[in-house]
């Protein structure tokens, strides 16, 4: 009788998930449907059009003068690739030095780092803005590359607090067979680390893949888009959108950070999980 009750409850229990599953996904169908109907049709209720305009997508591909969506990819691809390689490795060294090393105001310094996540963006936008003006990095990709160099606080507060569950014992053992604090973290801390790095990839590669607001303020010429802006840009183009042709472009610019966070989705929740709770 238990077991029969419990297989039922299992049996409500998916049922329910399978239900509130479909519920959420189903804007996102709305949206693959909608990206095959002509702009009337998506006055319709209906899920799915009557006749699939698969020209949606390659009208779209080229919709903008003299660029393609393809041109608008590789401006996405190398900056956010840039940016997020860089976020990697500087916020994986100031994280070692937060977690390891031992210096003359540490604590307060690591209390600045914190604060800063407190900021909202708008707070430092006119200052960041005058400064990059300064240095005549407007319309470059260096108000995005720059900082990332810096690590973000955000991710070298993930990595301190993973690698602060690592054991101290191994970096003694590395002492003594005489590794150096630059060897202890690139044979040891890095290796082990391997879940919280690939969580700051997911997050720095997706959070800069989707940023609007940043390309739109330092960006001024259509060769330096990325594709968020790419896609802003499709509905200045014409004076009747073609909505169905918007909406296909809008859903391939969405694939890669999809792509990538299912493929390494088992590191990221690993890392996410054990952030300061392994040892």
């Amino acid at each position: 009788m238990n077991k029969e009750l419990t297989w039922k409850g299992k049996l409500l229990t998916h049922a329910v998930l399978l239900a509130f599953s479909l519920l959420m996904f189903y804007p996102v169908l709305w949206w693959i449907g909608a990206s095959f109907k002509t702009t009337p049709e998506l006055a319709l209720p209906t899920l799915f059009p009557k006749k699939w305009m698969w020209e949606n997508y390659t009208l779209g591909w080229n919709a903008l003068p003299k660029y393609t969506f393809t041109y608008f990819y590789l401006n996405s691809l190398k900056l956010n690739l840039t940016t997020t390689v860089l976020h990697v490795i500087s916020a994986s060294l100031v994280a070692f030095g937060f977690a390891r090393l031992t210096f003359p105001l540490k604590n307060f310094w690591f209390s600045v780092l914190l604060l800063t996540l407190m900021l909202p963006a708008q707070v430092t936008l006119i200052p960041q803005y005058s400064m990059f003006y300064s240095f005549n990095w407007i319309n470059t990709y260096l108000p995005f590359i720059v900082p990332s160099a810096m690590g973000g606080a955000f991710f070298i507060f993930l990595l301190v607090q993973f690698i602060r569950g690592i054991p101290r014992e191994l970096d003694e053992s590395a002492k003594m067979d005489g590794c150096t604090w630059f060897g202890i973290y690139w044979r040891i801390v890095l290796p082990l680390t391997k879940p919280a790095l690939i969580t700051v990839m997911i997050f720095s590669f997706i959070w800069g893949w989707d940023e609007y607001f940043g390309p739109l303020i330092y960006l001024n010429t259509m060769d330096k888009y990325t594709l968020p802006l790419a896609v802003r840009m499709f509905m200045d183009t014409q004076s009747a959108v073609a909505w169905g042709q918007l909406l296909a472009m809008a859903l391939l610019s969405v694939l890669p950070p999809v792509i990538i966070f299912f493929l390494a989705q088992k590191h990221f929740v690993e890392g996410i999980a054990t952030t300061g709770l392994k040892g």
